[in-house]
Protein backbone atom coordinates (compact mmCIF):
# COMPACT_ATOMS: atom_id res chain seq x y z
CA UNK A 1 0.00 0.00 0.00
CA UNK A 2 2.72 2.52 1.08
CA UNK A 3 3.97 1.68 -2.60
CA UNK A 4 1.33 2.25 -4.45
CA UNK A 5 1.13 5.71 -2.21
CA UNK A 6 4.20 6.43 -3.56
CA UNK A 7 3.72 5.73 -7.14
CA UNK A 8 0.28 7.86 -6.83
CA UNK A 9 2.11 10.74 -5.43
CA UNK A 10 4.59 10.83 -8.58
CA UNK A 11 1.79 11.44 -10.38
CA UNK A 12 0.91 14.60 -8.92
CA UNK A 13 1.20 17.50 -11.78
CA UNK A 14 3.72 20.05 -10.16
CA UNK A 15 3.73 22.45 -13.61
CA UNK A 16 -0.17 22.76 -13.57
CA UNK A 17 0.13 23.70 -10.55
CA UNK A 18 2.26 26.30 -10.87
CA UNK A 19 0.81 27.44 -13.71
CA UNK A 20 -2.51 27.72 -12.00
CA UNK A 21 -0.76 29.99 -9.05
CA UNK A 22 0.88 32.30 -10.97
CA UNK A 23 -2.45 33.04 -12.65
CA UNK A 24 -3.83 33.25 -9.05
CA UNK A 25 -1.88 35.55 -7.79
CA UNK A 26 -1.52 37.81 -10.46
CA UNK A 27 -5.49 37.84 -10.22
CA UNK A 28 -5.24 39.65 -6.75
CA UNK A 29 -2.67 41.95 -7.63
CA UNK A 30 -4.93 42.73 -11.15
CA UNK A 31 -7.87 43.11 -8.69
CA UNK A 32 -5.70 45.89 -6.54
CA UNK A 33 -4.74 47.73 -9.68
CA UNK A 34 -8.67 47.31 -11.30
CA UNK A 35 -9.34 49.35 -7.54
CA UNK A 36 -6.66 51.39 -6.87
CA UNK A 37 -8.82 54.09 -6.18
CA UNK A 38 -8.19 58.16 -6.53
CA UNK A 39 -7.61 58.67 -2.32
CA UNK A 40 -4.77 56.41 -1.88
CA UNK A 41 -0.93 57.19 -2.97
CA UNK A 42 0.55 55.84 -5.95
CA UNK A 43 3.60 55.30 -4.07
CA UNK A 44 2.16 53.16 -1.14
CA UNK A 45 3.68 49.34 -0.81
CA UNK A 46 2.07 46.90 -2.90
CA UNK A 47 0.82 45.17 0.39
CA UNK A 48 -1.07 48.68 1.08
CA UNK A 49 -2.50 48.57 -2.22
CA UNK A 50 -4.06 45.10 -1.56
CA UNK A 51 -5.30 45.83 1.93
CA UNK A 52 -6.92 49.07 0.93
CA UNK A 53 -9.16 47.12 -1.67
CA UNK A 54 -12.07 44.97 -0.55
CA UNK A 55 -12.33 42.99 -3.30
CA UNK A 56 -8.34 42.46 -3.64
CA UNK A 57 -7.99 41.68 -0.08
CA UNK A 58 -11.29 39.04 -0.64
CA UNK A 59 -9.49 37.20 -3.83
CA UNK A 60 -6.45 37.06 -1.51
CA UNK A 61 -8.61 34.89 1.04
CA UNK A 62 -9.93 33.14 -1.68
CA UNK A 63 -6.36 32.38 -3.15
CA UNK A 64 -4.88 31.56 0.49
CA UNK A 65 -8.09 29.00 0.56
CA UNK A 66 -7.71 27.38 -2.45
CA UNK A 67 -5.34 24.93 -1.39
CA UNK A 68 -8.25 23.42 1.10
CA UNK A 69 -10.14 22.75 -2.24
CA UNK A 70 -7.42 21.02 -3.84
CA UNK A 71 -6.25 18.56 -1.26
CA UNK A 72 -10.26 17.92 -0.50
CA UNK A 73 -10.52 16.90 -4.28
CA UNK A 74 -7.35 15.19 -3.78
CA UNK A 75 -8.33 13.34 -0.78
CA UNK A 76 -11.25 12.00 -2.89
CA UNK A 77 -11.40 8.56 -3.78
CA UNK A 78 -11.26 8.57 -7.57
CA UNK A 79 -13.39 5.30 -7.70
CA UNK A 80 -15.75 7.36 -5.86
CA UNK A 81 -16.36 10.08 -7.54
CA UNK A 82 -17.42 7.74 -10.43
CA UNK A 83 -19.97 6.03 -8.20
CA UNK A 84 -21.10 8.88 -6.92
CA UNK A 85 -21.51 11.29 -9.90
CA UNK A 86 -25.12 11.13 -10.38
CA UNK A 87 -25.98 12.14 -6.79
CA UNK A 88 -23.48 14.88 -6.81
CA UNK A 89 -24.88 16.22 -10.18
CA UNK A 90 -28.90 15.82 -8.94
CA UNK A 91 -27.31 17.90 -5.38
CA UNK A 92 -26.02 20.50 -7.37
CA UNK A 93 -28.67 21.20 -9.82
CA UNK A 94 -31.15 21.08 -7.07
CA UNK A 95 -29.29 23.96 -4.68
CA UNK A 96 -29.50 25.98 -8.35
CA UNK A 97 -33.49 25.43 -8.82
CA UNK A 98 -33.52 26.03 -4.88
CA UNK A 99 -31.89 29.47 -5.45
CA UNK A 100 -33.52 30.48 -8.27
CA UNK A 101 -36.96 29.85 -7.06
CA UNK A 102 -36.40 31.58 -3.47
CA UNK A 103 -34.85 34.40 -5.02
CA UNK A 104 -37.20 34.93 -7.58
CA UNK A 105 -38.88 37.82 -5.69
CA UNK A 106 -35.95 40.04 -5.66
CA UNK A 107 -34.61 39.92 -8.94
CA UNK A 108 -31.84 38.38 -8.15
CA UNK A 109 -31.39 35.05 -9.09
CA UNK A 110 -27.79 33.27 -9.45
CA UNK A 111 -26.70 34.04 -5.98
CA UNK A 112 -27.08 32.68 -2.67
CA UNK A 113 -26.32 35.06 0.39
CA UNK A 114 -23.92 33.57 2.82
CA UNK A 115 -22.65 35.94 5.88
CA UNK A 116 -21.04 40.06 5.94
CA UNK A 117 -21.85 40.35 1.87
CA UNK A 118 -20.68 36.59 0.81
CA UNK A 119 -22.53 34.94 -1.69
CA UNK A 120 -22.37 31.56 -3.45
CA UNK A 121 -23.16 31.16 -6.94
CA UNK A 122 -24.39 27.24 -7.29
CA UNK A 123 -24.38 27.19 -11.11
CA UNK A 124 -20.62 27.74 -10.81
CA UNK A 125 -20.62 24.36 -9.52
CA UNK A 126 -23.17 22.40 -11.42
CA UNK A 127 -20.46 22.88 -14.27
CA UNK A 128 -18.05 20.59 -12.57
CA UNK A 129 -20.78 17.98 -11.52
CA UNK A 130 -22.38 17.74 -15.39
CA UNK A 131 -18.76 17.33 -16.06
CA UNK A 132 -18.47 14.39 -13.82
CA UNK A 133 -21.65 12.58 -14.84
CA UNK A 134 -20.91 12.99 -18.47
CA UNK A 135 -17.67 11.89 -18.27
CA UNK A 136 -19.43 8.33 -16.28
CA UNK A 137 -22.11 7.92 -18.92
CA UNK A 138 -19.89 8.35 -21.89
CA UNK A 139 -17.33 6.11 -20.40
CA UNK A 140 -20.00 3.26 -20.35
CA UNK A 141 -20.19 2.45 -24.09
CA UNK A 142 -17.45 2.21 -26.59
CA UNK A 143 -20.29 4.03 -28.81
CA UNK A 144 -22.36 6.66 -26.78
CA UNK A 145 -25.31 7.95 -28.06
CA UNK A 146 -25.98 5.12 -30.66
CA UNK A 147 -29.34 4.66 -29.80
CA UNK A 148 -32.89 6.91 -29.46
CA UNK A 149 -32.45 6.25 -25.73
CA UNK A 150 -29.38 7.30 -25.18
CA UNK A 151 -29.57 9.92 -27.39
CA UNK A 152 -33.01 11.68 -25.51
CA UNK A 153 -31.07 10.72 -21.63
CA UNK A 154 -27.66 12.70 -22.33
CA UNK A 155 -29.44 15.61 -23.45
CA UNK A 156 -31.72 16.01 -20.98
CA UNK A 157 -28.76 16.23 -18.79
CA UNK A 158 -27.96 19.32 -20.12
CA UNK A 159 -31.40 20.75 -21.07
CA UNK A 160 -32.75 20.10 -17.76
CA UNK A 161 -30.07 22.11 -15.16
CA UNK A 162 -29.58 24.59 -18.84
CA UNK A 163 -33.21 25.48 -18.27
CA UNK A 164 -33.05 26.39 -14.77
CA UNK A 165 -29.96 28.10 -14.91
CA UNK A 166 -30.80 29.71 -18.28
CA UNK A 167 -34.26 31.09 -16.31
CA UNK A 168 -31.99 31.95 -13.15
CA UNK A 169 -29.82 35.07 -15.88
CA UNK A 170 -27.22 32.80 -16.06
CA UNK A 171 -27.15 32.09 -20.16
CA UNK A 172 -23.55 32.66 -19.85
CA UNK A 173 -22.86 29.90 -17.68
CA UNK A 174 -25.46 27.79 -20.30
CA UNK A 175 -23.39 28.40 -23.40
CA UNK A 176 -20.34 27.35 -21.13
CA UNK A 177 -22.11 23.92 -20.48
CA UNK A 178 -23.02 23.28 -24.24
CA UNK A 179 -19.89 23.64 -24.67
CA UNK A 180 -18.52 21.71 -22.96
CA UNK A 181 -20.93 18.88 -23.82
CA UNK A 182 -20.04 19.36 -27.41
CA UNK A 183 -16.08 18.93 -26.22
CA UNK A 184 -16.86 15.81 -24.21
CA UNK A 185 -19.04 14.50 -27.08
CA UNK A 186 -16.26 14.39 -29.23
CA UNK A 187 -14.07 13.08 -27.76
CA UNK A 188 -16.55 10.74 -26.07
CA UNK A 189 -16.53 9.12 -29.76
CA UNK A 190 -20.38 10.05 -30.34
CA UNK A 191 -20.83 9.71 -34.08
CA UNK A 192 -19.94 12.39 -36.60
CA UNK A 193 -23.68 12.13 -38.17
CA UNK A 194 -25.18 12.90 -34.43
CA UNK A 195 -22.58 15.34 -33.82
CA UNK A 196 -23.51 16.89 -36.99
CA UNK A 197 -27.21 16.72 -36.68
CA UNK A 198 -26.95 18.71 -33.12
CA UNK A 199 -24.36 21.54 -34.62
CA UNK A 200 -27.05 21.80 -37.30
CA UNK A 201 -30.14 22.18 -34.49
CA UNK A 202 -27.86 24.62 -32.18
CA UNK A 203 -26.68 26.81 -35.57
CA UNK A 204 -30.44 27.06 -36.37
CA UNK A 205 -31.30 28.09 -33.00
CA UNK A 206 -28.68 30.67 -32.54
CA UNK A 207 -29.80 32.20 -36.14
CA UNK A 208 -33.62 32.44 -34.92
CA UNK A 209 -32.28 34.45 -31.63
CA UNK A 210 -30.51 36.50 -33.63
CA UNK A 211 -33.57 37.21 -35.95
CA UNK A 212 -35.80 37.55 -32.91
CA UNK A 213 -33.01 39.77 -31.15
CA UNK A 214 -33.36 42.05 -34.44
CA UNK A 215 -36.62 42.64 -34.76
CA UNK A 216 -38.15 42.14 -31.12
CA UNK A 217 -39.01 45.67 -29.58
CA UNK A 218 -37.71 43.71 -25.91
CA UNK A 219 -35.50 45.83 -23.00
CA UNK A 220 -34.60 41.83 -22.16
CA UNK A 221 -30.66 43.07 -21.15
CA UNK A 222 -29.41 39.44 -22.61
CA UNK A 223 -31.28 40.61 -25.97
CA UNK A 224 -29.75 43.78 -25.84
CA UNK A 225 -26.40 42.42 -25.65
CA UNK A 226 -26.42 40.97 -28.87
CA UNK A 227 -28.11 43.84 -30.82
CA UNK A 228 -25.31 45.96 -29.81
CA UNK A 229 -22.51 43.30 -30.20
CA UNK A 230 -23.35 44.02 -34.12
CA UNK A 231 -24.29 47.56 -33.82
CA UNK A 232 -21.81 48.96 -31.24
CA UNK A 233 -21.87 52.26 -32.01
CA UNK A 234 -25.51 53.06 -31.70
CA UNK A 235 -25.32 51.79 -28.67
CA UNK A 236 -22.05 52.90 -27.00
CA UNK A 237 -23.90 54.77 -24.59
CA UNK A 238 -25.93 51.98 -23.28
CA UNK A 239 -25.73 48.40 -23.55
CA UNK A 240 -22.14 48.61 -25.82
CA UNK A 241 -20.70 50.82 -23.16
CA UNK A 242 -18.65 48.51 -20.81
CA UNK A 243 -17.29 46.75 -24.36
CA UNK A 244 -16.64 50.35 -25.85
CA UNK A 245 -14.80 51.54 -22.15
CA UNK A 246 -12.95 48.21 -22.78
CA UNK A 247 -11.19 48.30 -25.92
CA UNK A 248 -9.76 51.59 -25.26
CA UNK A 249 -8.73 51.11 -22.10
CA UNK A 250 -6.97 48.00 -23.24
CA UNK A 251 -5.48 49.96 -26.62
CA UNK A 252 -4.31 52.65 -24.51
CA UNK A 253 -2.09 50.51 -22.70
CA UNK A 254 -0.04 49.98 -25.63
CA UNK A 255 3.19 47.82 -26.11
CA UNK A 256 4.17 48.01 -22.33
CA UNK A 257 1.35 49.58 -20.38
CA UNK A 258 1.08 52.41 -18.23
CA UNK A 259 1.59 51.09 -14.93
CA UNK A 260 0.61 49.85 -12.08
CA UNK A 261 -1.32 52.06 -9.48
CA UNK A 262 -1.12 54.90 -12.01
CA UNK A 263 -2.72 58.05 -11.47
CA UNK A 264 -5.77 59.39 -14.08
CA UNK A 265 -5.27 55.56 -15.47
CA UNK A 266 -8.78 54.55 -16.68
CA UNK A 267 -8.99 51.93 -14.18
CA UNK A 268 -8.46 54.60 -11.33
CA UNK A 269 -10.96 56.89 -13.14
CA UNK A 270 -13.56 53.60 -13.68
CA UNK A 271 -14.07 54.24 -17.22
CA UNK A 272 -14.81 50.52 -17.44
CA UNK A 273 -17.51 49.59 -15.08
CA UNK A 274 -16.97 46.84 -12.49
CA UNK A 275 -13.48 45.80 -14.05
CA UNK A 276 -12.44 43.84 -11.67
CA UNK A 277 -14.81 41.14 -11.80
CA UNK A 278 -15.56 39.96 -15.83
CA UNK A 279 -13.39 42.61 -17.66
CA UNK A 280 -10.40 42.44 -15.59
CA UNK A 281 -8.33 41.96 -18.98
CA UNK A 282 -9.12 45.58 -19.61
CA UNK A 283 -6.66 46.46 -16.33
CA UNK A 284 -4.17 44.33 -17.49
CA UNK A 285 -4.22 45.50 -20.96
CA UNK A 286 -3.97 49.13 -19.88
CA UNK A 287 -1.11 48.06 -16.92
CA UNK A 288 0.84 45.59 -18.50
CA UNK A 289 0.13 46.58 -22.71
CA UNK A 290 0.30 43.89 -25.32
CA UNK A 291 3.22 42.39 -23.12
CA UNK A 292 0.85 41.73 -20.43
CA UNK A 293 -2.02 40.48 -22.29
CA UNK A 294 -0.13 38.01 -24.08
CA UNK A 295 1.95 36.62 -21.07
CA UNK A 296 -1.38 35.81 -19.53
CA UNK A 297 -2.44 33.87 -23.02
CA UNK A 298 1.05 31.90 -22.98
CA UNK A 299 -0.49 31.28 -19.35
CA UNK A 300 -3.43 29.91 -20.37
CA UNK A 301 -2.16 28.27 -23.57
CA UNK A 302 0.40 26.16 -21.01
CA UNK A 303 -2.19 25.05 -18.38
CA UNK A 304 -5.08 24.07 -21.41
CA UNK A 305 -2.31 22.71 -23.39
CA UNK A 306 -1.24 20.75 -20.46
CA UNK A 307 -4.25 19.45 -19.62
CA UNK A 308 -4.69 17.94 -22.83
CA UNK A 309 -1.44 16.63 -22.61
CA UNK A 310 -2.15 14.44 -19.18
CA UNK A 311 -5.76 13.11 -21.02
CA UNK A 312 -3.86 12.03 -24.09
CA UNK A 313 -2.07 9.83 -21.36
CA UNK A 314 -4.89 8.42 -19.15
CA UNK A 315 -6.11 5.33 -20.37
CA UNK A 316 -8.88 5.39 -18.40
CA UNK A 317 -11.69 6.48 -19.83
CA UNK A 318 -14.37 8.52 -17.06
CA UNK A 319 -10.43 9.87 -15.91
CA UNK A 320 -9.88 11.04 -19.94
CA UNK A 321 -12.96 12.51 -20.41
CA UNK A 322 -12.92 14.18 -16.93
CA UNK A 323 -9.96 16.03 -17.65
CA UNK A 324 -11.09 16.88 -21.09
CA UNK A 325 -14.34 18.44 -19.38
CA UNK A 326 -12.39 20.76 -17.36
CA UNK A 327 -10.14 21.71 -19.93
CA UNK A 328 -13.05 22.54 -22.54
CA UNK A 329 -14.34 24.55 -19.55
CA UNK A 330 -11.36 26.87 -18.63
CA UNK A 331 -10.83 27.16 -23.04
CA UNK A 332 -14.05 28.40 -23.53
CA UNK A 333 -13.59 31.16 -20.14
CA UNK A 334 -10.69 32.25 -21.40
CA UNK A 335 -11.87 32.58 -25.02
CA UNK A 336 -15.17 34.07 -24.80
CA UNK A 337 -14.18 36.37 -21.49
CA UNK A 338 -11.11 37.58 -23.67
CA UNK A 339 -12.62 37.89 -26.95
CA UNK A 340 -15.67 40.15 -25.14
CA UNK A 341 -13.31 42.36 -23.61
CA UNK A 342 -11.71 43.35 -27.28
CA UNK A 343 -15.33 43.47 -28.83
CA UNK A 344 -14.92 39.69 -30.82
CA UNK A 345 -18.20 38.34 -28.91
CA UNK A 346 -21.30 39.36 -27.18
CA UNK A 347 -20.69 40.40 -23.37
CA UNK A 348 -21.99 37.74 -21.07
CA UNK A 349 -21.21 36.97 -17.63
CA UNK A 350 -18.55 34.58 -18.02
CA UNK A 351 -15.35 35.19 -15.83
CA UNK A 352 -11.57 34.78 -16.56
CA UNK A 353 -10.50 32.37 -14.48
CA UNK A 354 -8.45 33.01 -11.94
CA UNK A 355 -7.81 36.61 -12.45
CA UNK A 356 -12.00 37.57 -12.24
CA UNK A 357 -12.78 38.31 -8.73
CA UNK A 358 -15.09 35.75 -7.10
CA UNK A 359 -14.90 33.39 -4.25
CA UNK A 360 -17.22 30.99 -7.10
CA UNK A 361 -15.03 31.74 -9.53
CA UNK A 362 -11.75 30.78 -7.58
CA UNK A 363 -13.26 27.79 -5.59
CA UNK A 364 -15.07 26.24 -8.65
CA UNK A 365 -11.87 26.83 -11.04
CA UNK A 366 -9.55 24.81 -8.08
CA UNK A 367 -12.46 22.49 -7.63
CA UNK A 368 -11.90 21.38 -11.12
CA UNK A 369 -7.65 21.72 -11.22
CA UNK A 370 -8.08 19.32 -8.08
CA UNK A 371 -10.08 16.67 -10.23
CA UNK A 372 -7.74 16.99 -12.93
CA UNK A 373 -4.80 16.34 -10.40
CA UNK A 374 -6.86 13.59 -8.93
CA UNK A 375 -7.39 11.80 -12.12
CA UNK A 376 -3.03 12.13 -13.04
CA UNK A 377 -2.42 11.22 -9.38
CA UNK A 378 -3.95 8.33 -9.61
CA UNK A 379 -2.91 7.32 -13.25
CA UNK A 380 -1.15 4.50 -11.76
CA UNK A 381 -4.82 3.29 -10.70
CA UNK A 382 -6.67 3.41 -13.55
CA UNK A 383 -5.87 1.22 -15.82
CA UNK A 384 -2.00 1.95 -16.57
CA UNK A 385 -1.04 -1.13 -16.08
CA UNK A 386 -1.02 -3.96 -19.03
CA UNK A 387 -1.27 -7.42 -17.35
CA UNK A 388 -4.54 -8.70 -16.00
CA UNK A 389 -2.77 -9.59 -12.53
CA UNK A 390 -1.85 -6.27 -11.96
CA UNK A 391 -5.26 -4.68 -12.76
CA UNK A 392 -6.98 -7.42 -10.26
CA UNK A 393 -3.98 -5.82 -7.04
CA UNK A 394 -5.12 -2.24 -8.01
CA UNK A 395 -8.91 -2.57 -8.01
CA UNK A 396 -8.53 -4.56 -4.20
CA UNK A 397 -6.52 -1.27 -3.69
CA UNK A 398 -8.59 0.76 -4.81
CA UNK A 399 -11.69 -1.04 -2.68
CA UNK A 400 -13.46 -2.09 -6.04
Amino acid sequence: MIAENKRAWAHLDIFLIVVVYALAILGVYSVAVATYSTSSSPDASLLSHVVESSYAMRQGLFVLLSPVILSVMLALRYQWLRRYAGVIYFATVGLVAVVWVFNRATGVKQWLDLFMGYTVQPTEFAKLAIILLLARELSKSETPMSTVKDFIRLNLMILIPGAIITLSGETGSFVVIAFIYAIMLFFGKVKFRVLAFMAGVVILGALALYAFAMVADSQDYRLMRIVSFFNPEAYASSSAYQQTQSMMAIGSGGLTGVGSFVDGALYQLNYVPADWTDFIYATIGEAFGFVGCLGVLVLYLLMVLRMFYLARYTRDRFGMLVIIGVAAMFLFHVMWNIGMTIGRFPITGIPLPFLSYGGSNMFTNMAGIGLVLNVTRNRSLTGSFSTPQQRVSVRKYAGQ
